[in-house]
């Protein structure tokens, strides 16, 4: 007989699932009115869980974002396949932990096969390891701290036992534009985020190579390059064909954080834009982007095992290693204890196979074209980039050329047709329009243009 409460549940979530489509994509409650609805002292004794659930989900609801909808176009976030959700809902149902192969045999063995259809997706080396992490910061970090290690090897230091203290200077390198998590990910390995090298940039955001010669030329000691692969603004990529020599020939090591743009590969149409990228040493790839997973969902992959590692594996008594195991999760990410989040991850791959990724990708940087045409076709209308991918970067001005799109933004936000986030983009302020739901159609793409034209003309009264 089903659970009642787990079959309760699954009523609420398909009811949220339903209505996810066209409910406003953002809510409209404050923050103080769902601390209340949700808080207030904690009660002395337990309560029926069926009345915690029931409770929690008529509390939260008005506060809940529509983002696995198809228009939701902040941030880069897919939403989750049916196969993945389904998936996820299992991995908390199993509660296995991944860190070790005693730990789950299954676990282990999802997360193997799992990540070599991950390297065959993404035209990545097979012989790579890849770590589940929650993200692409964390997925930063790892790599990172692989390629802090391997560099210093190389040098004879060993970071993992001696530091950093008294070690050879580590330069870390990276575009000007650059995504934030590459300094959060320096801070985190303790290179410090200030002591970035920046590399000058195409008005795209695209590092220029020369640039790029130029400072590797000056550099002494070992030397982290990291690239992008789909600027989180203008959706550019690095010319990763022409960087990758120049890293190479200086006996640097190149890091490409690819979150959402390492996704091209998957897609004949748009594979060119990742040329070069599978002779880089270490990757970054969001798996609750483009794979439309649920949260949280990343990617560290290294072209070299050992270092990857050497850089994340624990050891103590109590760790046993089954002799015949092929994965031990924890060698490759920062924690021992985790969610097993490869399962979500093989769903996803399995129901989509090599043909629906590539549909899934392919689909929304139409939508995303589809939207910068429209845009682009109206007065006081600036579309700011080459839209390559997914990723529009738009400017609105009134009639007067005054730049109006921080009031432009929140007009889109509060009619929820869709929802679009602000960014500045050369000094002034800017709408980022991120297409990466596997939900998103041609018509959600008209639907959303003509929110968007119909509050920049409420602001440019004739």
């Amino acid at each position: 007989m089903a659970d009642p409460l787990l079959s309760r549940t699954c009523e609420l979530a398909a009811a949220f699932l339903a209505s996810v489509d066209e409910r406003p994509v953002f809510p409209s409650v404050s923050f103080s009115q769902l601390v209340a609805a949700l808080g207030g002292p904690l009660q002395e004794g337990p309560l029926d869980p069926a009345d915690v659930i029931e409770h929690l989900a008529r509390a939260a609801d008005r506060g809940l974002v529509a983002s696995p909808g198809p228009r939701y176009f902040g941030f880069v976030t897919g939403g989750s396949v049916p196969a993945a959700l389904a998936a996820d809902w299992l991995t908390s149902a199993w509660d296995q932990n991944a860190g070790l192969h005693l730990l789950s045999p299954a676990a282990a063995a999802i997360e193997h096969v799992a990540a070599g259809w991950l390297l065959d997706v993404l035209r990545l080396p097979s012989s790579a390891s890849v770590g589940f992490v929650t993200g692409a910061t964390m997925a930063n970090v790892a790599a990172l701290a692989a390629a802090r290690h391997e560099v210093l090897r190389r040098v004879g230091w060993n970071v993992e036992d001696d530091g950093l203290q008294g070690a050879p200077r580590v330069t870390l390198i990276a575009g000007a534009d650059a995504h934030a998590s590459i300094r959060s990910a320096a801070r985190l390995i303790g290179l410090g985020g200030a002591t970035i090298v920046r590399v000058d940039a195409d008005p795209q955001g695209r590092m220029r190579p020369e640039s790029l010669r130029a400072i590797l030329d000056r550099a002494t000691g070992p030397a982290i390059v990291c690239a992008q692969a789909g600027d989180v603004n203008t959706g550019a990529f690095d010319p990763l064909n022409e960087i990758e020599p120049i890293v190479h020939e200086a006996g640097a090591w190149l890091h490409v954080d690819g979150a959402f743009g390492l996704w091209a590969a998957a897609a004949p149409a748009l594979r060119h834009l990742v040329e070069g990228a599978a002779a880089a040493d270490s990757w970054t790839v969001d798996g609750h982007k483009w794979l439309n997973v649920p949260y949280d969902s990343g990617f560290v992959i290294v072209a070299h095992p050992a270092a990857h590692a050497a850089a994340m594996s624990q050891s103590a008594a109590y760790l046993i290693r089954a002799a015949d195991r092929e994965r031990d999760g924890q060698d490759w990410t920062p924690e021992a204890s985790r969610r097993a989040r490869g399962t979500a991850v093989y769903a996803a791959l399995r129901s989509l196979g090599r043909n629906g990724i590539a549909a899934v990708v392919t689909r929304c940087c139409e939508c995303a074209r589809r939207i910068a045409e429209r845009l682009r076709a109206a007065g006081g209308v600036e579309v700011l980039n080459d839209v390559v991918l997914n990723q529009v970067l738009v400017r609105f001005r009134d009639r007067d050329g005054g730049n109006v799109t921080p009031a432009v933004a929140a007009g889109i936000q509060r009619a929820g047709v869709c929802w679009a986030g602000g960014t500045k983009w050369q000094g002034e302020p800017a709408l980022r329009v991120s297409v990466s739901s596997w939900k998103t159609t041609s018509e959600d793409a008209e639907r959303s243009a003509d929110s968007i034209l119909r509050v920049h003309a409420s602001l440019r009264p004739r």
